[in-house]
């Protein structure tokens, strides 16, 4: 076991563990993104898929992330770094971690600008200014919103202030407390916005779009974008669940913790359909909107009903809070390093971090006022931000992760982390050196567009190369057989 310098400092529970990594995981991709993407690719068939993809991808790569931050007992860089060397591999294995931790800085730069766009709507709200009688007149309030460099800005900086604020407080005093009251607060307001959508006319029809299985409905498009939606909802390759796994303490089970926030995840993103699909088919609008279902359409179903400000008021609080929750995570991997390496406060190094990524945000923000034009290959300051982080560093950070644990680490480390019993631990490996990588292989190659790949007309391209990956594990790791055989043994 490596250990850092100096006492690492722990959540006060395990609940603090669960309820941080679960903010983490449940932002605006659970309740904005999972409704809309549901609806474009055909509900419960899209549902099952990305359930699947969950156990498949999304938990084996979680319980890596957190065993790598649990045993190296630091940011993405430290953790790394001193997990390889307990193995005796080469500190360069660290630049895995310098990316995951830049990835999570590049998104919280421009995530901070589509978070202030929840904190304006919740104003509006409030003020009335959400008023109009067509979805043309929503989309016009959006885009009146966005040209406003000044209302813009000052949202995003709002964001940026308070998440930095908690961070500047501490894992403890900060993060922990912040997320005890936030997230049990977020699922009842879900909770509320689901009973009131039992009355509302439109819950069976909501209940039977998200929960009937129609195979003919989803298409190789739809099943990519479940193992995408399962690959980034859970924060994977960002910094943040590696980071909150250094604190997590020494006697809790990494496996239990992680299903139980693959769980809570995944019933937040169910609820979150749940309240909102009632609402849009009881006014008779259309599930498939796309990224306009939060914005415009469901602004426009609040005004038709009863006690609508007030529900209205409740979920863009809601996905302010969830919001936040994120961006608390994303930030959090800079903070611990800058505080571990630099020898400074955690209240300087949260606060110096803000200033940079203020910068950067406003540039973002820019982009859709008076910087539109300044694009590069077509592309913004926010349009780059999103390719790079979401296309090129969470797939490549996400595969380097799995590799190094599944292929290069000596077994032992990861066995001794994760505490499991032979079969357990046997399926984990196989998980994460061939059905991972995989699957990761898959989104990168389809987020690039390389090559459009169809799992219908290509799965015997899909299963030559788990094949030859299967192939390549057993003969880089000759020693895994007797391990497994030695611990069966006991």
């Amino acid at each position: 076991m490596v250990s850092s310098e100096q006492p690492r400092i722990q959540w006060l529970g395990r609940w603090g563990f669960m309820l941080a990594a679960t903010g983490s995981a449940v932002g605006l991709g659970n309740i904005w993104k999972f409704p809309y993407i549901t609806g474009e690719f055909g509900g419960g068939a899209f549902v099952l898929v990305y359930l699947a993809c969950i156990l498949a991808v999304g938990v084996p790569v979680m319980m890596t992330e957190i065993a790598f931050g649990r045993r190296g007992l630091g940011s993405p860089v430290d953790a790394i770094r001193r997990v390889v060397r307990e193995s005796g591999r080469s500190s360069a294995w660290s630049l895995i971690g310098w990316m995951a931790m830049l990835c999570g800085f590049m998104i919280l730069s421009f995530y901070v600008v589509v978070a202030g766009w929840s904190f304006a709507y919740l104003w509006k709200m409030l003020t009335g200014g959400l008023a109009g009688s067509s979805v043309d007149d929503m989309a016009a309030v959006f885009e009146a919103n966005n040209a406003n460099p000044w209302n813009l800005g000052f949202w995003s900086t709002l964001v940026t202030l308070l998440t930095m604020l908690i961070v500047g407080k501490g894992v403890q005093e900060g993060i922990e407390k912040s997320v005890s009251w936030m997230m049990p607060g977020l699922v009842l307001m879900l909770a509320l916005l689901i009973a009131f959508g039992v009355f509302s006319g439109g819950f069976a029809q909501a209940f039977s779009f998200l929960f009937s299985f129609d195979a003919g409905s989803l298409s190789s498009e739809g099943m990519l974008a479940a193992l995408g939606h399962a690959f980034f909802t859970l924060s994977l390759a960002s910094g943040a669940i590696l980071t909150y796994g250094s604190y997590l303490p020494k006697g809790t089970s990494i496996a239990r913790t992680t299903l139980s926030v693959a769980i809570a995840d995944t019933v937040v993103a169910l609820m979150a359909g749940l309240a909102i699909f009632p609402v849009i088919f009881a006014n008779g609008m259309n599930p498939a909107e796309g990224p306009g279902l939060i914005f415009m359409s469901l602004p426009l179903a609040f005004q038709a009903m009863p006690f609508g400000t007030l529900f209205g008021t409740l979920f863009f609080l809601m996905l302010s809070m969830a919001a936040l929750t994120s961006a608390i995570s994303m930030v959090e991997a800079t903070v611990s390093w800058l505080c571990d390496n630099k020898g400074i406060s955690r209240r300087t190094a949260s606060w110096s971090t803000g200033i940079v990524l203020w910068l950067i945000s406003t540039l973002a923000m820019l982009s859709f006022n008076l910087g539109a034009d300044w694009t590069l290959a077509g592309k913004s300051v926010f349009d780059w931000l999103d390719y790079l982080t979401s296309r090129l560093m969470m797939p490549l950070g996400g595969l380097g992760m799995v590799v190094l644990a599944g292929f290069v680490l000596k077994s032992e480390t990861f066995r001794d982390e994760l505490g499991l019993a032979p079969l357990p631990y046997a399926l984990w490996l196989s998980m994460v050196r061939y059905v991972s990588p995989l699957g990761i292989v898959v989104i990168f190659i389809d987020a690039l567009g390389i090559y459009q790949v169809s799992f219908a007309a290509h799965w015997p391209l899909l299963l030559a190369i788990l094949v030859a990956m299967v192939a390549l594990g057993e003969a880089l790791s000759p020693r895994l057989r007797p391990a497994l055989q030695a611990r069966r043994a006991l």
